[in-house]
């Protein structure tokens, strides 16, 4: 790491944010964190995920000008990044996200603006608690958002795939900790079951591996998902979550596509089933403040990585 992304790093604010993760693991939103970034092409504060009337998505994103494109592989001019999150990504884009990039652009003469999603917004625009989207973005509701809904379809006032890849070059997303709530298969995969089993999860993703290709100039990253501690769930279902993550990094995703996977999944667990319990927030799989701003440069790293060329043959942690 450049000397000075460390002392970039070193002055970062860390906001941890004290939201659950709902869905199939209860919880509500946090509403968004603030970051507090001045320009260098990152988002001062969390976007909500509104659409206007042309279906594009409302954010407050900052710029610093045009790249001149001085670092090895950097793209010139601006790289929009979406990060679409709920409440454990939002813990770690406040760890150090935005700080990351502001000190990265200054150090590189880069324009890589990141913007902080709150998705799905649960509820959108116009929906309230009890008649908008749930409070959930696993494998099942990411392809009935991108695959199930398209064009101008979109399940209550949700942003789909088309209209957030019209505003974004760069997609990151990923699934909180219940996801990792993996029950044994019933014998009927179905790839619009919310019920969350392996089979189910495979096809799911088989159909938004197909719904990303569609997308060639666009680049996704997609994140191992977030684990669980020990307290919260069994030996079965988390064998199960392993199983697929591993399944993630070691099947589904292929090189040379415009797919890319950032393993958040093995620097929470280290090797084992669970989420370390030094690594979560007091009560809940939520990570803690201090592994928030360790992992922070590792996702900052590893966007960067793919944007730069080198997703293929970087780290998959970005550390």
């Amino acid at each position: 790491m450049d000397a000075s992304l460390r002392i970039g790093l070193a002055l970062a604010s860390v906001c941890l944010l004290a939201s659950g993760c709902g869905g199939g693991g209860g919880g509500s939103s946090n509403g968004g964190s603030s970051s507090g970034v001045s320009s260098s092409g990152v988002s001062s504060s969390t976007s909500s995920g509104t659409t206007s009337s042309s279906g594009s998505t409302s954010s407050s994103t900052s710029s610093s000008g045009s790249s001149t494109g001085s670092s090895s592989g950097a793209p010139t001019g601006v790289v929009r990044i979406a990060y679409l999150h709920h409440s454990t990504g939002g813990n770690i884009w406040g760890g150090g996200v935005p700080e990351y990039f502001t000190a990265y652009n200054a150090a590189h003469g880069t324009t890589y603006e990141i913007t902080s999603i709150t998705y799905p917004q649960a509820p959108a625009t116009g929906y309230t608690s009890s008649t908008g989207y749930p409070w959930a973005n696993y494998p099942y509701d990411y392809w009935n958002l991108w695959v199930n809904h398209t064009g101008s379809s979109q399940d209550r006032g949700e942003l789909n795939l088309d209209q957030i890849a019209a505003n974004y070059d760069v997609i990151m997303f990923k699934h909180c900790f219940p996801v990792s709530s993996v029950v044994a298969d019933d014998g009927n995969p179905s790839v619009s079951s919310s019920t969350q089993t392996l089979a189910n999860y495979k096809l799911q993703y088989a159909a938004l591996k197909a719904r990303m290709a569609q997308f060639p100039t666009k680049k996704f990253v997609v994140w191992t998902g977030a684990a669980l501690r020990q307290a919260d769930t069994n030996a079965a279902n988390a064998q199960r979550a392993q199983d697929f993550f591993n399944w993630v990094k070691n099947t589904w995703d292929q090189p040379g596509d415009n797919i890319f996977v950032w393993d958040f999944y093995a620097l929470e667990t280290e090797g084992t089933l669970y989420l370390k319990d030094a690594y979560a927030s007091s009560g809940d799989s939520h990570p803690n403040a201090t592994f928030s701003t360790t992992v922070a440069p590792y996702v900052s790293q590893r966007i960067i990585d793919v944007i730069e060329g080198r997703g293929d043959t970087g780290s998959i942690t970005g550390h």
